[in-house]
Order: C-alpha cells, then sequence, then structure tokens
C-alpha cells in the first residue's frame, strides 16, 4: 500500500503532520508493506530564492496583522512542534522558492533516499536557518543524505525533474488540494493537515483493509492438516 503526501519543504505543520504520521505509522502492524512517497507542493511558487526581511515580518504584511501577533502565532506553532520532538527557530528562517528542493526529493527517490532527505530539508529550513531556495545549500544538504555531489550540481544546474514536479502539482490541483500537509492512502483516502496520530491510525487500518483484496469464506478448504471431507 502507498501513501503519497503532498508537502513543502518551508512549511512548518509539513513538519509537524509527518512527525505524527511516523508515529502512528510505527505502530501500524503492516508498516513494512507500506511505501511513502512525498510529493510537490509549492506554497509560494512566485518566490525568489531568497525573501527579504525577517519571517515574522512578511506573515504580519500577508496576513493583516502586527508583527507581535505574527511572533505570537510563531510561538503557538514552535510549541506544538516541541510536543512532536521538533525544535523549531522561526528567528533564524530564511524563505525562499522551493522548486529546486523539489527537485532534488524526485532525485533522492529514485536514489532510495526521499525521506531522508525530506527530513533534512525540513530541518535545514525550520531548525537551522538554512536558506533552502539557494543551490549551493541544496547541494551541501542534498550530500548529506549521501546523493552524489556532482549528480546533485547536474540536476540544479539543468532542468531535471522539473516535470515531475508540476505533474504533482497538477495532481495536487486535480485532487482539489489547496494546502499541505496533504496524505493520500492507497490512493482512494485523504487526509487533510497534520491531524492528531490517532486519525492517522485510524485512517492506516481503513486505507489497509479496503486495499485487500476481498476473499470469500465458507467453502471447503485443505491446509496443514489435510482435507475436510463432509
Amino acid at each position: 500500500m502507498q501513501v503519497e503526501i503532498w508537502s513543502d519543504v518551508m512549511c512548518p505543520w509539513c513538519a509537524v503532520g509527518k512527525a505524527r504520521f511516523e508515529a502512528a505509522l510505527a505502530t501500524f502492524e503492516h508498516r513494512e508493506a507500506l511505501s511513502v512517497r512525498w510529493r510537490s507542493f509549492e506554497l509560494d511558487p512566485q518566490a525568489p530564492r531568497e525573501q527579504p526581511g525577517d519571517l515574522a515580518s512578511r506573515l504580519a504584511s500577508k496576513y493583516g496583522m502586527s508583527k507581535p501577533q505574527a511572533l505570537a502565532m510563531m510561538d503557538r506553532v514552535t510549541q506544538t512542534a516541541a510536543e512532536c520532538g521538533l525544535d523549531f527557530h522561526f528567528e533564524k528562517a530564511r524563505s525562499g522558492n522551493t522548486f529546486d528542493a523539489h527537485r532534488l526529493l524526485h532525485l533522492a527517490a529514485e536514489r532510495g533516499v526521499q525521506d531522508a532527505a525530506k527530513s533534512r530539508l525540513l530541518n535545514a529550513y525550520l531548525s537551522e536557518g538554512e536558506a533552502v531556495g539557494l543551490p549551493e545549500v541544496l547541494r551541501r544538504l542534498a550530500v548529506d543524505v549521501g546523493l552524489d555531489a556532482d549528480e546533485v550540481a547536474a540536476v540544479l544546474a539543468g532542468d531535471a525533474y522539473a516535470a515531475e514536479v508540476r505533474a504533482d502539482e497538477r495532481r495536487a490541483r486535480e485532487l482539489g488540494i489547496r494546502g499541505v500537509p496533504f496524505f493520500l492512502f492507497a490512493g482512494q483516502f485523504g487526509v487533510s493537515g497534520a491531524q492528531p496520530e490517532d486519525v492517522f491510525k485510524q485512517a492506516l487500518a481503513l486505507a489497509w483493509e479496503k486495499s485487500q483484496p476481498a476473499a470469500a469464506s465458507g467453502g471447503e478448504v485443505c491446509d496443514d492438516s489435510g482435507c475436510a471431507i463432509p
């Protein structure tokens, strides 16, 4: 069974949702039969590689609030993240364009390290103050998770995986996804937002049940004890 997750690497609720989903997955009895695929979603596709100014000021302007209100909102998110074991530092945040980061996540998927790359990018932005819109930063972070430096440089210098990013975003529009994180279980059941762990447990159980082939019961069978003869 596959779980697809639309997300952006500068999205704090995406990191919280990832942590809560992984906590639910850790207790899921069929977790070895499950695969996770991260899908691309840009929250601000028109952003420059690095945004000027501090995050609180930009949020205040975007949402029509005062800077103290924006700081209070950021503090609430930080506290929620801490409950999941995450250590956010919005005062360090260096926002920017995430298109290249999403291209690298597609490369990481092909090399079997997509989840590690996703975690590295989220942590770099939300906790370490890394400007993950800059190619030189992306190259270093990609190498951290085992990607080849020359291959990463070649991807960033060209347009590799651009079509894959756009395909993810197109499918998000088709599914009516307007915000992230968004979790799609077995291609059928959607869960929007950083839901509590129990919600993810229920979604996993339901999706697994519905994705398994139905089996008729009541007929004669042979098993390891022999064949029953009525």
